[in-house]
C-alpha cells in the first residue's frame, strides 16, 4: 500500500486503520448474509463462496440489474441455486437506477456474456422459482425479524438498499453492518475515469447507502483490482471444489480474456473480495471517512471520501456516518481463502 494511502488511514500499526465496529477479526463469528447481487460472472464466485463458508449463514440472495437485465440476473441466480443446492430464497429486485430519467445502461455483454453469466449454458426453465416478494421487502422483512444479526452484502446497484431504506427507514438501526463491493476512492473508476459501474449505475442509490447511519465497509477498486486470478488458479479452484468450483470455472473462461486483454494477469475478483471483508477483515486494511456521491454531470457516480481528522467546511460531508474504505489487501491470502474455502 503506498505512502499516499497510509497517509490517510487512522489509527493502528503500521498505518492499519481500525476495522468498523462490527467488522473486527473475529474467526469464530457467525454471519447471517443477505447476498444482493446482479449475476455475473464474478457474482456467481462470491456466492458459490458464501455457500460453502461455515461461518456464513446465507439468509437469501436478491438480484438486482447491473451486468444483465434483471430478468437475467434473477434467472442466473434461481440457476445457481438449484445447480448448488441452496437452501436461501431468491426475490427479484430493482430494474433500474431511482431516477428514471438516470442515463440508460448498456449491457456489459463484452464482460459478462448475453446471458451475464459468460455465456455459459443456463436452461430456460428451472425447477425453482423466486421468492413472491420484493428484494427491498425481503430485505427489511429478514432484518427487523433478526434485529442486530444481519448484514447486508451487496456487490451490484445499490438500488435494493436504497429502496428498503426510503421504505423502512428503521432497518439502518437494525442491521448488523453492509458490506459493498463499489467504489473508486483513491483511483481512477472502470466504468469512466471517475466512476467504478456499480455506483455509476445508481448513483442516487449509491449516495443514500454510504449516508445512512448504518455501518458501510466498502470494498472498491482501490483493493479488487490487485486480486487477479488466472486461469491456473482457476483450476485449482476446480480442483479443490469439485463439480461446484468446476462450474465457476466453466463460466469464467471468456470474463478472463476480457481482463487478460485489458492488461491484467488474470480476472479481477471483485465480488468475492466483499465476501471476505467480512469474513476476514484483517486481510484488509481501511481509512475511516464519510464519503458523498455525485450524482451528475461528468463525474456521477464519483465516490467522494472526507478522511476522518481532516478539516474542511462547511460541505455535504459535515455530520455524515463514519464509513471504512478498503485501501490496502494482501492478495495472495485473499485467493487462498476463496481456494481454502471452496474446498471444504
Amino acid at each position: 500500500m503506498s505512502g499516499h494511502l497510509r497517509h490517510y488511514a487512522t489509527g493502528g500499526a503500521a498505518g492499519r486503520a481500525p476495522h468498523h465496529p462490527g467488522r473486527k477479526k473475529n474467526n469464530n463469528m457467525m454471519h447471517n448474509v443477505i447476498f444482493d447481487t446482479d449475476p455475473g460472472v464474478d457474482d456467481a464466485l462470491a456466492l458459490l463462496y458464501l455457500h460453502k463458508h461455515p461461518q456464513v449463514n446465507l439468509l437469501a440472495v436478491t438480484t438486482v440489474f447491473g451486468n444483465a437485465a434483471v430478468e437475467s440476473t434473477t434467472h442466473n441466480a434461481l440457476f445457481l441455486k438449484q445447480v448448488w443446492g441452496l437452501d436461501a430464497p431468491v426475490a427479484r429486485g430493482a430494474a433500474g437506477p431511482l431516477q428514471p430519467d438516470a442515463q440508460p445502461e448498456a449491457w456489459p455483454v463484452h464482460i459478462h456474456g448475453d446471458n451475464g453469466l459468460g455465456n455459459h449454458p443456463v436452461p430456460a426453465q428451472l425447477d425453482v422459482a423466486a421468492d413472491p416478494r420484493s428484494a427491498h421487502q425481503l430485505i427489511i422483512d429478514l432484518v427487523r425479524a433478526q434485529p442486530g444479526q444481519v448484514t447486508l452484502v451487496a456487490v451490484g446497484r445499490m438500488t435494493n438498499l436504497a429502496l428498503a431504506l426510503r421504505e423502512a427507514p428503521d432497518i439502518a438501526s437494525l442491521v448488523r453492518g453492509v458490506v459493498i463491493m463499489g467504489g473508486a476512492f483513491h483511483v481512477n473508476g472502470n466504468i469512466t475515469p471517475a466512476a467504478e459501474a456499480n455506483i455509476w449505475g445508481d448513483a442516487e442509490a449509491a449516495d443514500i447507502v454510504f449516508t445512512a447511519s448504518w455501518p458501510v465497509t466498502a470494498i472498491g477498486l482501490d483493493v479488487t483490482t490487485q486480486v487477479e486470478m488466472d486461469r491456473h488458479g482457476l483450476d485449482a479452484l476446480a480442483h479443490a471444489g469439485g463439480a461446484d468450483a468446476d462450474l465457476v470455472r466453466a463460466l469464467s473462461q471468456d470474463y478472463v480474456d476480457f481482463y487478460l486483454q485489458a492488461g491484467h494477469k488474470g480476472m479481477v475478483v471483485h465480488d468475492c473480495c466483499a465476501c471476505i471483508a467480512l469474513t476476514r477483515p484483517e486481510l484488509f486494511d481501511f481509512e475511516h471517512a464519510s464519503v458523498r456521491v455525485a450524482t451528475d454531470g461528468v463525474a456521477r457516480g464519483m465516490t467522494i471520501p472526507k478522511p476522518a481528522g481532516m478539516a474542511f467546511g462547511p460541505s455535504v460531508w459535515d455530520g455524515q456516518a463514519m464509513q471504512s474504505i478498503a485501501i490496502g489487501v494482501d492478495a495472495s491470502a485473499v485467493l487462498a481463502d476463496i481456494e481454502r474455502t471452496l474446498s471444504l
